[in-house]
């Protein structure tokens, strides 16, 4: 649903790969946070952004007395419940997210991960606690450039990878390992008890930030699955089709040139199912598959 919103008192504009977003809010500490943690991240080209997204009170009081943060935008979810103003900036995290999903028509979108190396990328995507951000952020300082957390972009046209290095957001118990891992990484604020549990975002290498105009030939599909021994099996190209179907956001929407860019994935791209313990298991596994290409 695309709906215009009410005025907002602050604002943050940011280019993300090829998307640029305005974020405005009631609030000054959304904002902020914005500020600090995409600090690195160039402005939307011309200074014109691609979608907005507010941060508001539903009533003028709650700007005051127990602060509840609304998301809105050009597109919104019109049952979406607030957020309390310590989650502010999960929130316009997430309000970048739905313009993403509801009205990006340029990319075919997959709810996935990618990192790239040698001009290839490898895509991890699979259901929630799967642990595809947890393996980019760490294959992100390991030899890998992380093109991206939330979504993979593939040009219809072309078939490339396009990089959109957001903030990675890491839940539960994955932010201790990355923490344990990357501890010289620059983090956001832990926010406790969210819809999603425990979150805090990491901040992608400088490398991220500054390739990030770089796409990237797609060369493996990956299906993690984190809690299980280490296992791995090839998957047929019929459910590969139907996990990235389910993977997109705006498959059915792209209508036939969405069909050919998956299609074209499904046919050319080699696609793996692994399962794994631990962190360390699945990026030696990552490292084999991708050795044996």
């Amino acid at each position: 649903m695309m709906v215009a919103g009410p005025a907002v008192r602050h604002s943050f504009a940011v280019r993300i790969g090829p998307v640029g977003f305005r974020v405005g809010s009631d609030w000054r500490t959304p904002i902020a946070a914005l500020e600090t943690l995409y600090a690195d991240y160039p402005a939307p080209a011309d200074d014109v952004p691609d979608f907005s997204v507010r941060l508001f009170a539903r009533r003028p009081w709650r700007r005051f007395v127990r602060p509840a943060v609304m998301i809105g935008g050009d597109y919104v979810l019109p049952e979406a419940a607030p957020l309390p103003l310590a989650q502010g900036l999960l929130a316009a995290e997430m309000g970048m997210n739905l313009q993403m999903a509801l009205g990006q028509r340029r990319y075919l979108l997959l709810h996935a991960s990618a990192v790239e190396r040698d001009g290839r990328a490898l895509l991890m995507t699979g259901m929630s606690g799967a642990g595809k951000s947890t393996l980019a952020a760490l294959l992100g300082r390991r030899g890998w450039r992380l093109m991206g957390d939330e979504f993979a972009l593939i040009d219809p046209e072309t078939g490339l990878v396009h990089a959109f290095p957001r903030l990675v957001s890491l839940k539960n118990a994955a932010i201790g390992v990355v923490e344990r891992a990357i501890p010289d990484a620059r983090f956001g604020p832990l926010m406790r008890a969210t819809p999603k549990g425990d979150i805090r975002h990491l901040v992608p290498a400088a490398e991220a930030i500054a390739r990030m105009e770089e796409p990237a030939r797609p060369a493996l599909i990956l299906f993690p699955r984190y809690g299980f021994e280490p296992a791995e099996r090839p998957v047929a190209p019929s459910e590969v089709f139907v996990r990235l179907t389910q993977a997109s956001t705006n498959y059915t929407a792209l209508g036939e040139p969405g069909f050919a860019a998956l299609t074209r994935l499904v046919e050319t791209l080699p696609a793996r199912a692994i399962d794994y313990p631990d962190a360390e298991s699945a990026i030696a596994q990552v490292e084999r598959l991708w050795a044996a290409l």
